[in-house]
């Protein structure tokens, strides 16, 4: 890893970082590798909720359940768990909202005992 490059990538506004890239025939920066090689390293796997104004990620480690994760956001979410509306984050993407998603047939629910994967986004129905 190149400390001066990284940095220079850093500084980049980010609709110039894939041709800089490009240039030095780099396909990734070395400190997101880093950070995805940490990941796998410590078993942590990333999920996402979203609603209207925010998207938020949450660490879980692999083999958590959706109580678990559940869990990471609130406290009375895990006791309360119903059920998890679950998308992964490249299907949310290609339908390109939450709505059209549902309506492809791309939205599961998904009980207590589901291992949530990486990149996962998830809606916790949960009772109050």
């Amino acid at each position: 890893m190149c400390g001066e490059i990284e940095m220079e990538i850093a500084a980049l506004d980010p609709a110039d970082r894939p041709a800089f890239l490009a240039d030095l025939g780099i396909e990734h920066p070395a400190g997101d590798l880093l950070k995805a090689a940490s990941y796998r390293a410590l078993r942590q796997r990333v999920f996402f909720t979203v609603n209207e104004s925010e998207l938020h990620a949450w660490n879980v480690t692999e083999g958590d359940n959706a109580v678990t994760a559940a869990g990471k956001v609130h406290t009375d979410m895990a006791r309360g768990f119903i059920r998890a509306e679950v998308i992964a984050h490249d299907d949310l993407k290609a339908a390109g909202s939450m709505k059209d998603a549902k309506a492809h047939g791309k939205v599961r629910l998904e009980g207590k005992e589901y291992i949530v994967q990486d990149g996962d986004v998830i809606n916790f129905r949960h009772a109050t």
